[in-house]
């Protein structure tokens, strides 16, 4: 039985709740990413990088699922088309402590594609149904979909309303929709997030077609201030390459997405706390270098900046070097007269 529909009040407690998330990005939103997001925002939510189906069943669970508690509330975001798998990882993630899980029906690269998921399976809603089905009678947490407004030449908005639709009706409430079509072919996925202009207005539309889903909006957004525009005609924000490219940026999202009162913490803060994370991960198959690299733009449009990327990218790689990378690279800045806040 599919999960019963949501009242329109009940959305707008969700996006009270979370009006505001960071994007799932391969090779990016990993554990150490989403811990030193933590660092700078309490409140907004985050993602995982896209996990698939057969990695889970078949590879080394505690590496792919892991997480530190700091990093809640946390979305696992899959990639895979079968139900009964689908269904299988929706069980093992409210096991092991995951708040939502998130299809993926929106990445175009040719990799996912020859798997048959991602977003070749906006062609076909009723397959994206059935998982969904499985999935909200596999678990108890919100089954979310992450999508584009289209493909190819299934772009018009009445494509996407058919296939929201349908979705929804097995049991999806939440939908994350990246507000550009995506091409198949010709494209590669980073054109894919430039190239087809975006089409905000479909979003808007479908939220107006739709109050009783909730619609988050994602899609070229490099400010909170343009994020927070938003909110008067969606559900929720979605902010992608901006929350990597300027991490600093959500200093301020707890207090104007979430009425937080706390004193947001300064750049150098977020880097000393970095240090003992550091500290506890290093050991001889680890270099400082999988968490530093996530650190690289913290000081982005700061004086020092590139200083602060180089210190860490040289020293970062060796062996047995830890959280004095950080404090060196702080010390470095103030000697060079770039006194970081």
């Amino acid at each position: 039985m599919a999960q019963p529909s949501l009242s329109t009040a009940a959305i707008g407690v969700r996006a009270q709740a979370y009006p505001l998330s960071v994007a799932p990005m391969m090779d990016r939103t990993d554990r150490h990413y989403r811990y030193f997001m933590r660092q700078i925002t309490r409140r907004t939510l985050l993602y995982s990088e896209m996990i698939t189906v057969p990695a889970i069943l078949h590879g080394d669970r505690p590496h792919l699922l892991d997480f530190s508690p700091e990093e809640k509330p946390l979305v696992l975001q899959l990639g895979g088309d079968q139900p009964q798998g689908l269904a299988e990882c929706a069980r093992i993630a409210e096991d092991w402590g995951y708040d939502e899980i998130n299809l993926n029906v929106g990445c175009p690269s040719s990799r996912v594609q020859s798997g048959s998921f991602g977003a070749c399976l906006m062609a076909e809603p009723d397959r994206v149904a059935r998982a969904v089905a499985a999935m909200a009678q596999a678990t108890r947490l919100p089954i979310s979909v992450k999508h584009r407004i289209g493909i190819d030449d299934l772009d018009q908005y009445e494509d996407m309303v058919r296939f929201v639709k349908t979705v929804a009706a097995a049991g999806c409430q939440y939908f994350s929709i990246h507000a550009r079509k995506a091409w198949l072919q010709g494209l590669d996925p980073k054109q894919n997030r430039t190239v087809p202009p975006l089409r905000y207005g479909d979003v808007y539309r479908l939220k107006q077609a739709f109050p009783h889903l909730f619609i988050e909006i994602n899609g070229g957004f490099t400010t909170l201030q343009q994020a927070q525009s938003q909110l008067d005609l969606v559900d929720a924000v979605m902010v992608g390459r901006a929350a990597y490219d300027n991490p600093y940026l959500f200093a301020q999202a707890d207090g104007l997405f979430y009425a937080g009162q706390e004193t947001p913490p300064s750049r150098v803060a977020i880097a000393q706390a970095m240090i003992p994370y550091i500290d506890r991960w290093i050991g001889p198959d680890f270099k400082a270098h999988r968490i530093l690299r996530h650190l690289l733009q913290l000081f982005a449009g700061q004086p020092g900046s590139r200083l602060w990327k180089r210190h860490l990218t040289e020293q970062g790689c060796k062996v047995g070097q830890g959280g004095e990378v950080i404090a060196q690279a702080l010390a470095l800045m103030a000697d060079a007269g770039h006194l970081p806040t």
